[in-house]
């Protein structure tokens, strides 16, 4: 690679490495916000509605539960990547690569769900709700061993949530698509 070359993908890398640390920043002042919010009283309802989410989507994203059985605050430990993942997945299903949405899926999910299978799921996704504009935020947590990930999709007519499961060998083991709550 020529020098020009070099100093020229530097300016992109380094502002993609600004954008990043950008973002941690981000996420951890909001988080800091939600603590605050909560300690000052606050519902899980009320921090929804402003972060214009759940309650449940807001305490899974930002919430300390407390192990009922040990009384010690439970981990949050989801899998590394797997947001990326699925919205890797979801992305082929939007782009219509159903078998390419299949790269990651385990045993039992091969067998249960075909590509066909997909393309029925989001054929039937556009009929109820129109043509796909854009994902939102993706939320992820864990739940018992598996790591999720609800990414909110908006359609012209209406709005839906995609729902990648991944088990602890990053294996699909859960795909859903459904209306989001309104």
């Amino acid at each position: 690679m020529a020098a020009d070359d070099a100093a020229g993908q530097a300016g992109p890398l380094a502002g993609l490495a600004a954008a990043r640390e950008q973002s941690a920043a981000a996420a951890a002042a909001l988080q800091a916000a939600v603590d605050r919010t909560r300690a000052a009283g606050h519902s899980w309802r009320e921090i929804g509605d402003v972060l214009q989410t759940t309650r449940q989507a807001a305490f899974q994203r930002f919430g300390r539960p407390i192990d009922p059985r040990t009384n010690k605050p439970m981990t949050r430990q989801t899998l590394p990547g797997a947001e990326d993942k699925a919205i890797e997945i979801l992305g082929c299903i939007i782009e219509g690569r159903w078998e390419d949405a299949r790269a990651d899926f385990g045993e039992k999910m091969l067998e249960a769900v075909s590509a066909d299978r997909i393309a029925l799921a989001w054929a039937q996704m556009v009929a109820h709700v129109g043509s796909y504009e854009r994902m939102g935020e993706p939320l992820v947590f864990q739940a018992n061993e598996a790591t999720v990930i609800e990414i909110p999709l908006f359609f012209e007519a209406g709005d839906s949530i995609g729902q990648v499961t991944f088990d602890r060998e990053s294996q699909v083991i859960g795909l859903f698509l459904r209306p989001a709550p309104s």
